[in-house]
């Protein structure tokens, strides 16, 4: 295959993470040491000249700043930082999941124990717990029936959760949302 062929052809990837040294356009930028002293406005090149006598990178810090902000630091252990940083971030975060639990309106008291019993372990977990009550045929006409439930539900949810969205009908079908408290 050709040279030319072979370079079209390649996935065109942007550089991940801040520019640093060649890759910085500004013709002046604001310079700060790698112990954290302000050097001042220096000519570009004149700052990557420094960086190189230290054995380390001018990196672009404050890219939209008049003119750019720099620091003198190696660029591994800048991309080691901010890893590091990403990856408490992700780990502090929590993720709340929604658990749907279907029921009929003429659902027998053992099945509901089993359901709440369950909807209590997903809502001490942290997750939000969804109530579907669907109706069949000529179910829909006893809609009562699914409000007397979805009341005894909350009446039973009411220690560990509270509602957040209230029942109401979407089609053929009754539905409401219980998150943790």
């Amino acid at each position: 295959m050709s040279d030319f062929k072979q370079n079209y052809f390649q996935k065109r990837t942007k550089d991940k993470g801040p520019r640093s040294n060649n890759r910085i356009f500004s013709p002046e930028v604001q310079v700060i040491a790698n112990d954290g002293e302000n050097l001042g406005i220096l000519n570009t090149t004149e700052a990557i000249a420094k960086a190189k006598n230290q054995g380390l990178d001018l990196i672009e810090i404050a890219p939209n700043a008049n003119p750019p902000v720099c620091k003198i630091m190696d660029m591994g252990k800048y991309k080691y930082d901010a890893q590091k940083k990403a990856n408490l971030a992700k780990k502090k975060q929590k993720i709340i999941s929604l658990k749907e639990i279907k029921m009929r309106p003429v659902t027998e008291t053992h099945d509901y124990e089993f359901k709440v019993k369950n909807a209590k372990k997903f809502i001490a977990k942290g997750d939000k717990v969804k109530f579907t009550i669907r109706f069949k045929g000529r179910e829909l006409q006893h809609s009562h029936l699914g409000n007397e439930l979805m009341s005894k539900i909350k009446e039973d949810m009411k220690d560990i959760g509270k509602v957040e969205m209230h029942p109401k009908f979407d089609g053929k079908q009754m539905i409401m949302v219980i998150q943790p408290l």
